[in-house]
């Protein structure tokens, strides 16, 4: 019973503690000024550029509520790839088919890839997000789960904004922080993101070249190669070992023998005779869809590392090559 009393007493004092030391906001946002003036930013920037920014409490509650629901992959897709959703993205390949080519041809990206990235996104540009990036930043490093994250994402913001690539009563995005038609986080866009026109700014916010050319430089600079594709639904037999299954490099076999051990094409005839090696993935389990997925589509999990959102910017690719 002692011993009960003393861990509880211990306990409250813990969280008694957590509870003085925990800084208000606004004593915190103090605590990320001082860090920032010794990344080399005056304080009289900082103290304007953070007389913007504030507490939201829509930001927490989006963190903490994010859904929990288990969905299927087939409704995933359903919501994900509708056939309008298919229609306007081949409209508008059409519509940038020349810029699409020259950012293809730079960077190694087949168009029909950009495209569907696109429009999974942000709705080929229509849903960016309206939160202030860095009030939203700075709230989530305030609430503390993932703080270093945050900060980390938060300093990125700042340098965008020092380098001149959008005024902050414009720098806006999702609740979390990713931003324009591309939906990257601050530091990816000091990362990858790219001056397509040579205006002297990153414009992902309503550039095509620049949004295009981005998504590109991402994929290409995390392996995305230009003469494949990224798999292919199949079956597979009842008897093979589950433990095959997976993403790992250790799960990685050759299209021969994935055939060897029972793996067909979707129709159920033989795999191509071509020398390129696959994971198999089943997202639902053994009893639901199964794909061999190559190197391009272990890139875009670099982007996204759901398989549901690869296989989605997947099919709408493969739907978008064959314009329905």
């Amino acid at each position: 019973m002692r011993l009960c009393i003393l861990l509880t007493i211990g306990l409250l004092l813990t969280f008694s503690q957590e509870g003085q030391t925990k800084p208000t906001f606004t004593e915190y946002v103090g605590q990320l000024k001082e860090e920032a003036l010794s990344l080399g930013y005056s304080r009289p920037w900082l103290d304007e550029v953070f007389s913007q920014v504030s507490y939201r409490q829509s930001t927490v509650q989006a963190d903490n509520n994010q859904p929990e629901t288990k969905i299927t992959l087939d409704s995933y897709l359903a919501t994900r790839v509708p056939d309008w959703k298919v229609q306007q993205a081949v409209s508008l390949m059409a519509e940038h088919f020349d810029l699409l080519e020259q950012v293809e041809q730079q960077y190694g990206v087949q168009k029909s890839f950009i495209v569907a990235l696109w429009g999974n996104e942000s709705n080929f540009g229509k849903i960016m997000g309206r939160h202030p990036v860095l009030s939203s930043l700075t709230t989530l490093a305030y609430d503390g789960r993932r703080e270093v994250m945050f900060k980390k994402q938060l300093f990125a913001a700042l340098s965008i904004l020092k380098q001149g690539h959008i005024r902050q009563e414009d720098f806006v995005g999702s609740w979390a922080g990713a931003m324009g038609q591309s939906q990257f986080m601050p530091q990816s866009f000091l990362d990858y993101a790219v001056d397509f026109n040579g205006n002297g700014k990153i414009d992902i916010w309503s550039e095509p070249g620049d949004v295009f050319a981005s998504i590109a430089n991402f994929l290409g600079a995390e392996g995305w190669s230009d003469t494949g594709t990224w798999g292919r639904q199949v079956t597979m037999p009842d008897s093979l070992d589950p433990k095959l299954i997976g993403l790992k490099s250790t799960h990685k076999k050759s299209l021969a023998q994935w055939q060897a051990l029972g793996v067909k094409r979707y129709a159920g005839t033989d795999l191509p005779k071509v020398c390129i090696d696959a994971n198999l993935i089943a997202p639902d389990g053994p009893k639901g869809r199964v794909y061999l997925v190559y190197n391009n589509f272990l890139t875009l999990m670099k982007w996204n590392r759901s398989s549901y959102f690869g296989l989605s910017v997947s099919y709408l690719t493969d739907r978008i090559k064959k314009g329905k």
